[in-house]
């Protein structure tokens, strides 16, 4: 049969609104805010939080891309319903959103398939799946100008042991050398209160908030530092609750493995921002991070 399978944009009209004249308002309102200072990014860190959350924050990511150069966007999220140990390809071969529809690179997505690293996802997990969906109209808006030139790859990233996040972020390397591909990293940062059973507080810090501000900024510098051990260390000493780890961790690696061969680069958080800010044991927050790495 010839029909596309198509993934929907199932969380269009809760997470992020399903109108996309409304949508592209909100997109620009939000990037004419941000300042392009880091770019043209190679890989950026953003948020996938409804966008009345985390949208100015995403923002000052996407402002960085620069959508003359890139003819593919890899979009690496963390799963948050399936268990996975490995990372999974879409079984879908376009992606939906309310501006416009993405394809997917079969090409690239034949190649990954090939090395035997990856699983395929079924269309429900994708659709139940948040992670890469709210990177797709940003992703759409930040490559609105040249929207018939370019394709995506998202890769749905489990919970990877360390060597594996060194296995996935080697494979990638190659596509991360080439200044024509994008890497977006979905990640929340600290995710704190009861309902997320993490309460660390360091009181030196004065209010939760605050303490949460510095851990998650620790834990920021230490990301800019782009080694990925340190970065294990750094989870492993404070069980910060940042659920795209596992993403983070591959690009880290993928960037140690270029840094081998000489290339230079540099990545720095350009936005922070707090869902709310945390005074009482009873309260809950999720913080949200914006950033650029820069191939010199």
């Amino acid at each position: 049969s010839n029909r596309m399978v198509c993934r929907e944009a199932s969380h269009a009209g809760s997470w992020y609104t399903a109108s996309g004249s409304q949508l592209n308002a909100q997109l620009e309102g939000w990037l004419s805010q941000a300042q392009s200072t880091a770019g043209p990014a190679r890989a950026i860190i953003a948020p996938h939080a409804g966008y009345t959350y985390c949208g100015a924050c995403a923002a000052h990511a996407y402002k960085q891309v620069d959508p003359s150069v890139t003819r593919r966007v890899f979009i690496l999220g963390p799963s948050h319903h399936v268990p996975l140990s490995r990372c999974a390809l879409s079984s879908a071969e376009v992606y939906r959103t309310p501006l416009y529809d993405l394809r997917i690179d079969q090409k690239v997505y034949a190649d990954l398939w090939k090395t035997g690293m990856f699983e395929r996802m079924s269309l429900q997990t994708d659709e139940d799946e948040h992670s890469i969906e709210m990177h797709l109209p940003y992703t759409a808006k930040a490559m609105e100008s040249h929207k018939d030139e370019f394709s995506i790859v998202p890769v749905l990233v489990g919970a990877l042991s360390e060597s594996k996040e060194q296995e996935y972020g080697k494979l990638l390397s190659k596509y991360l050398a080439d200044p024509s591909n994008l890497f977006i990293i979905s990640s929340d940062f600290c995710h704190w209160g009861q309902r997320f059973r993490y309460t660390y507080y360091d009181e030196s810090q004065g209010e939760i908030y605050r303490s949460i501000e510095h851990l998650d900024k620790t834990g920021m510098g230490i990301i800019e530092q782009l080694d990925p051990i340190s970065f294990s260390n750094y989870l492993k000493k404070y069980h910060n609750t940042i659920c795209g780890r596992h993403p983070i961790g591959v690009l880290l690696n993928a960037v140690a493995e270029l840094k081998k061969s000489g290339i230079d680069m540099n990545f720095s958080f350009l936005n922070y921002a707090q869902s709310s800010q945390c005074r009482n044991w009873s309260d809950s927050s999720v913080s949200y991070a914006a950033g650029a790495l820069v191939v010199h």
